[in-house]
């Protein structure tokens, strides 16, 4: 049960749920994880930023984000959620590239804070070569997670906590994308 009163009509699991409580912010909410998630111009792959968001969110410990976009991550990757497990276990010995290694250590950095993030790590990032872009989008999609992560636990929404449950919406966001959810569609209005 979320913190504030949220009409029955409108309760939809996490984000969803105060989506449809206030449309009027749904729309600037989901243009931004639409332009860090799924804009094509971009150096990391749509799964690539799934993943930084999944990592993020595990880190906050929000189960809604981690779950919503750990499916999606796992559904651009094709992966049956090892991939998902083994970053949450330890990503420095998960089967990813060294470079999204120094990209997941950047994001885990700004999780805590911005001044965490070092010139050593961005520079083992540049080492292995990432690019400007993906370690500015690597921050930027931290951060925002960040505020993402608060906003669904700082008011109580509610979370499945089955992971298997969220894989259709993983489906819906790599055919839809976020700019385009209508809160209120969802609730069949």
């Amino acid at each position: 049960m979320a913190y504030i009163q949220i009409p029955e009509e409108n309760q939809l699991p996490g984000i969803r749920g105060l989506m449809a409580f206030r449309p009027e912010t749904a729309k600037p909410l989901n243009d931004l994880a639409e332009a860090l998630l799924r804009t094509t111009d971009n150096d990391l792959s749509r799964g690539d930023r799934e993943l930084i968001a999944t990592y993020v969110s595990y880190l906050n410990d929000c189960l809604f984000c981690q779950s919503v976009h750990g499916a999606a991550a796992q559904c651009y990757l094709g992966d049956d959620g090892s991939l998902i497990g083994e970053i949450k276990q330890d990503f420095n010995k998960a089967s990813v590239s060294e470079k999204m290694k120094t990209l997941l250590s950047i994001a885990g950095s700004v999780q805590k804070g911005g001044k965490y993030v070092t010139t050593q790590q961005i520079e083992k990032a540049k080492s292995e070569g990432a690019t400007d872009s993906e370690i500015h989008d690597t921050v930027l999609i931290a951060a925002a997670f960040c505020m993402f992560n608060r906003y669904v636990d700082g008011l109580g929404t509610w979370a499945a906590s089955d992971p298997e449950s969220y894989i259709p919406r993983g489906f819906r966001i790599m055919e839809e994308g976020y700019a385009g959810y209508d809160p209120m569609k969802s609730l069949g209005k």
